[in-house]
């Protein structure tokens, strides 16, 4: 069952590395909202000391994008979303650049 420790979390992060591939059906900002969601539940009581410092930094930097506590939604649609909506071009690629190593990391981690 050792080898099982991250499925949960390999499942959502590939169901969010998912979510951010083309098309995007209903727009760019839906389809990170979307990921931040599935890695939220990703996250949800993660087994810490079996990461490694690459998965530790990787994560640090991810729960940074996804933080949220600045964010008004003034008109209910998301702090995902309206977040998500002010990514720039280089934070959004650094965002896909997390989430896939991330979702390898769980993936490899478990086999």
């Amino acid at each position: 069952m050792e080898n099982m420790k991250y499925s949960y979390q390999s499942e959502k992060f590939a169901a969010a590395r998912s979510a951010l591939m083309l098309p995007h059906t209903k727009g760019e900002a839906t389809s990170v909202a979307e990921a931040f969601f599935q890695c939220s539940l990703g996250l949800e009581h993660i087994a810490d000391e079996g990461l490694d410092d690459d998965a530790r930094a990787w994560l640090q930097q991810l729960s940074a994008f996804m933080d949220t506590s600045s964010i008004q939604d003034l008109r209910n649609r998301g702090a995902y979303l309206v977040k998500a909506e002010q990514f720039t071009i280089d934070e959004l690629l650094q965002i896909s650049i997390l989430i896939d190593e991330l979702a390898t990391w769980f993936d490899h981690s478990d086999r």
